[in-house]
């Protein structure tokens, strides 16, 4: 059995970490770095970085970030946020991620999921969603619509097919995070998970809403093979041990490292 994976993402402004709610009422927690290499010493299977407001100010990734990152931690980590060219791909890669994240620009250009898939291999290629809650319509018969720049601006297109174009492109997973669930700690967005887990086969990362790690082992068993957790380990609320402890004692198959 595949272990399930827990990831813990760092939103990144202005080169230190924040966090909000519903993509808003973003306060400075921290460095990103130190927090980082502190998840991957405490056990964390991955670290995804995002780079909130690249995409909206229209800049270009951090780079020295990702390059200090790289020397910390020994744990695959994926960089997302303003990344909308090949070789703004390699650039990050060369600084030593082993995943790239885009959302935005891949919503804006279809074709850089298959570029990027094509030069660096579909391993490497991470397809972000975020996802609003809306009346389901003939346009969005799945009542889940694609949204970009951090939530700014709706786009009218379907959350299901869009991951099945993801898919067909060639990414090698998906990030699917609910705007509705982020920062409330209230759970994942278990159904939006079932309703991908049924249209897609490439692996999926539920993001948005976890309060404790029995929502991480719900939406686990609900079509996600990771859980992307950001609040709870932020705050002190639970460590990675206790997550992991806790999703074992709930029956799903998590890597132990200690």
């Amino acid at each position: 059995m595949l272990s399930k994976r827990v990831i813990v993402c760092l939103d990144v402004r202005n080169g230190r970490l924040t966090k909000g709610i519903r993509f808003a009422q973003n306060i400075d927690i921290g460095d990103p770095v130190a927090l980082a290499k502190r998840y991957s010493e405490e056990g964390a299977d991955e670290i995804v970085f995002y780079d909130i407001t690249a995409s909206a100010e229209a800049r270009g990734i951090f780079l020295d970030v990702v390059t200090e990152v790289a020397k910390q931690i020994f744990i695959p980590f994926t960089v997302g946020g303003g990344i909308d060219t090949l070789d703004a791909m390699h650039s990050v890669l060369d600084a030593g991620a082993e995943k790239i994240s885009i959302n935005s620009a891949a919503v804006k250009r279809p074709s850089l999921i298959t570029e990027g898939a094509k030069a660096f291999g579909s391993q490497a290629i991470v397809v972000g969603m975020d996802v609003l809650r809306v009346p389901k319509s003939a346009q969005i018969p799945s009542g889940y619509e694609i949204v970009i720049h951090g939530g700014r601006i709706k786009t009218g297109q379907c959350a299901l097919a869009w991951a099945k174009e993801c898919e067909d492109r060639g990414c090698g997973e998906i990030c699917a995070n609910s705007i509705d669930c982020d920062g409330t700690q209230n759970g994942y967005d278990i159904a939006l998970m079932e309703a991908l887990a049924q249209t897609v086969h490439v692996p999926l990362i539920a993001s948005g809403g976890c309060g404790h790690p029995k929502h991480m082992a719900e939406v686990v068993k609900h079509g996600a093979q990771a859980a992307l957790i950001a609040s709870i380990v932020h705050y002190g609320t639970f460590t990675i041990k206790a997550c992991k402890d806790i999703m074992a004692g709930e029956g799903v198959c998590v890597r132990m490292p200690w």
